[in-house]
């Protein structure tokens, strides 16, 4: 069955301190230091801001430790809750995804979580098993066009969309991850915050376009950039000095989420793949 077209609203739930490589390796009562309650305080205000809009939410597991009332909001909100990793970092080494996963059972069998999203859309072919194995309906960890539906063993794979310039892609080996291959190959990544702070008008576009050829895109934002940190980014500073292209996921796209929840019906991930596959 194909679904009728809709956004695929879906944030990726992880402190401010996320996009940097920085604080990857510092002990989990650093880090929580730091965050300074963000991640807890954001989710009132976006939970607001949706009202009766259903999206995706796919959690830092260490988030859930920090903050245990954060998935009990998003959950009795009414909105899927998603499996993104225990500890932010790059996750594309499979014993690495198994301790994540290993670490987030209690949790995530408490929220009926089914979905998840690799972090920086990176995984690999490894993974796919030991979703499966964990009881998970589908992944949204690639790079793809619009509408693509993949199967991966029993896993369901719902790309995060990208526009293709030179006609579809031939292979959905993983990882399909935001990179110079990808661009040089003809596929705009509008699915990501970082294009969308960079383009939002012409997200938009895309966007309506899809929506005309009857596709559903996915796209992801951050809650830093629906809500923004105190000192936001001044205390970024050094991390934008050291890598420039983090700055586009500063930028408060609260009108560009604005433009989307009043011009397009949106619905969760799950909700998509259980018509998807009925």
């Amino acid at each position: 069955m194909t679904p009728s077209p809709r956004l695929l609203l879906t944030i990726d739930y992880e402190s401010w301190l996320a996009p940097s490589r920085r604080y990857d390796f510092l002990a989990p009562e650093e880090r929580y230091a730091l965050d300074e309650g963000f991640a807890r305080d954001a989710a009132d205000p976006i939970l607001e801001k949706l009202r009766d809009i259903k999206a995706s939410f796919y959690l830092v597991g260490e988030l859930v430790e920090w903050y245990p009332e954060l998935p009990q909001k998003i959950f009795d909100a009414g909105h899927e809750v998603g499996f993104h990793c225990q500890v932010h970092r790059p996750l594309t080494i499979v014993a690495d995804v198994e301790h994540d996963l290993n670490a987030s059972v209690e949790w995530r069998k408490k929220y009926k979580v089914h979905g998840f999203r690799a972090p920086m859309i990176n995984t690999v072919e490894g993974v796919y098993p030991l979703l499966e194995k964990n009881e998970f309906t589908y992944s949204s960890s690639l790079y793809g066009p619009a509408g693509t539906v993949l199967q991966k063993g029993k896993i369901w794979e719902i790309p995060v969309s990208t526009f293709p310039l030179l006609g579809p892609p031939s292979s959905f080996h993983a990882p399909r991850r935001m990179d110079l291959p990808l661009v040089l190959g003809g596929e705009f990544p509008y699915g990501s915050s970082f294009i969308s702070g960079m383009f939002p008008k012409t997200v938009f576009k895309i966007i309506e376009k899809e929506f005309k050829s009857g596709r559903s895109p996915v796209i992801f934002l951050h809650p830093y950039e629906i809500v923004s940190p105190t000192r936001w980014p001044a205390r970024f500073a050094r991390d934008l000095l050291a890598n420039p292209l983090l700055y586009p996921f500063t930028f408060n796209k609260t009108s560009f989420l604005n433009d989307l929840l009043r011009n397009f019906p949106v619905s969760s991930v799950e909700a998509y793949v259980r018509e998807a596959t009925q």
